[in-house]
């Protein structure tokens, strides 16, 4: 059976050149004259290969290569241009491209193009169908960590490696970074992964609410406990309990997790018995839990217990190489999600996106991209439709207004006053909106209040 190429150019005569030349060598070919046409050909047909020209009316070559990673549709994509800039195949490799064409091409080159791209994809197929997980299926946690950067990779193969053992596990790295999908991921590659999967957000509760919902509670323990609960590590046990932002336990609490860990059984309030559990522990937090320890606020024998394996996640501006196969995920979500017929990211919208600080990370930047979808007027996501921080944060350089909003941090600043610039000039911008400050800055707002106070800015750190 002949490989089926689509061939996608707005230019006619130069489509039925390529198209002659394609036949001509016993490639069977389909055509489309612009990307949103192509779209629907790939979601009704099948084919091997597609070569789409760059500069298209309607959706550029570019914005159907979007498009398509997220489509449901693996095929390898050749792009052809008359144009030949630089900047168009950096981008266009970046969102999967296998080869970059420049017009006037050969005959020669046309082809070598498509032995190429075609080479690739047998063997990226004969890879995905080597027998990594029963069934010849990839874990499926792995397959939560997006990227084709070197670090998205050795974090797939990291998860794929500590997945399989039953080790606790710390993992750290700013809010927003993905911690919960790491965990998850863990827990889907591991033999864990038909028990239950259980999260719980250390900061979000005050301490005897937090103690209770980790370790359950007998009738009478409390005003209030009519009826004895069983807690989360008794609810995951066979599963996974992930405990978010450790760091904020309070150290009564500490010393009763460092015991569930050493002797793997629980204790209810209010129970003179302790049940055996069988749970594995991940942990995650933005602290630094080594700078607590020196300051007595963590203890040192239960950081041994949770830092088994541990790794840190980079942040999204640390990742850009990351950055278009999180907003093309995001745009496919959200598009489904709010029912909006979005396809793809404009270059434009990507240049911007790509100079954006993202203090909130990875959580900002799917925020920020359900807006603009929602708000999206085309098919195509414009710069235009990015939110107005992000358009003015990104100004520089890109001919839009620059921010009074700036900061200047000196090298050598402490960290705390960084912090504390940072909240401040993010509630400046948010006109004292805390709860819009901390998702922005991708932390909890109780952190806002907590900071606030230390500072010396409120009077009390909870309303």
């Amino acid at each position: 059976m002949s490989l089926r190429i689509l061939l996608v150019d707005d230019d006619i005569q130069g489509l039925a050149t390529t198209k002659k030349i394609l036949e001509h060598a016993g490639f069977a070919v389909g055509t489309a004259e612009d990307g949103q046409v192509a779209i629907e050909r790939v979601r009704k047909e099948e084919f091997d290969l597609v070569i789409s020209d760059v500069r298209m009316p309607r959706m550029t070559g570019l914005e159907f290569l979007s498009a398509l990673r997220h489509s449901g549709k693996s095929i390898p994509v050749v792009l052809m241009t008359a144009y030949g800039r630089v900047e168009d195949a950096v981008f266009a490799m970046k969102l999967g491209a296998v080869d970059f064409l420049t017009k006037p091409f050969k005959r020669a080159a046309l082809l070598d193009a498509v032995e190429s791209a075609t080479k690739r994809a047998r063997a990226k197929s004969a890879a995905s169908a080597s027998p990594s997980a029963p069934g010849g299926e990839k874990p499926k946690g792995s397959a939560r960590i997006a990227g084709r950067s070197l670090q998205a990779e050795r974090l797939r193969a990291w998860v794929d490696q500590v997945g399989a053992t039953t080790a606790t596990v710390l993992v750290q790295g700013e809010s927003g970074t993905g911690k919960e999908q790491v965990a998850r991921a863990l827990h889907e590659t591991s033999a864990r992964r038909s028990g239950p999967f259980l999260a719980i957000n250390c900061a979000a509760l005050p301490e005897n609410l937090l103690e209770s919902e980790l370790f359950g509670y007998e009738r009478g323990a409390f005003t209030g406990a009519n009826a004895a609960k069983p807690g989360l590590f008794e609810a995951a046990s066979g599963g996974t309990l992930f405990l978010d932002e450790i760091g904020d336990l309070a150290l009564p609490l500490q010393a009763k997790l460092l015991r569930v860990l050493q002797e793997s059984e629980v204790r209810r309030i209010g129970s003179a018995t302790a049940k055996k559990i069988d749970v594995r522990v991940i942990s995650a937090t933005h602290q630094p839990l080594k700078a607590l320890v020196a300051e007595s606020r963590f203890r040192q024998d239960l950081l041994f217990r949770l830092e088994v394996v541990a790794v840190d996640l980079p942040p999204l501006r640390a990742r850009l190489d990351d950055l278009p196969d999180f907003a093309s995920l995001f745009v496919a979500e959200a598009a489904a999600r709010h029912e909006k017929a979005v396809f793809a990211v404009s270059p434009e919208a990507f240049e911007v996106l790509a100079r954006y600080a993202w203090p909130g990370n990875v959580r900002e930047l799917q925020n920020a991209i359900e807006r603009a979808v929602i708000f999206a007027k085309s098919g195509v996501l414009q710069a235009s439709d990015l939110p107005p921080h992000v358009l003015e944060l990104a100004g520089k350089g890109l001919g839009l207004a620059e921010s009074p909003h700036t900061i200047s941090i000196p090298v050598g600043t402490p960290l705390r006053e960084v912090e504390e610039m940072l909240i401040k000039k993010t509630l400046e911008l948010t006109q004292g909106d805390k709860n819009l400050t901390a998702k922005l800055l991708g932390i909890n707002s109780r952190t806002i209040y907590r900071k606030l106070k230390e500072d010396g800015s409120e009077e009390s750190a909870e309303p």
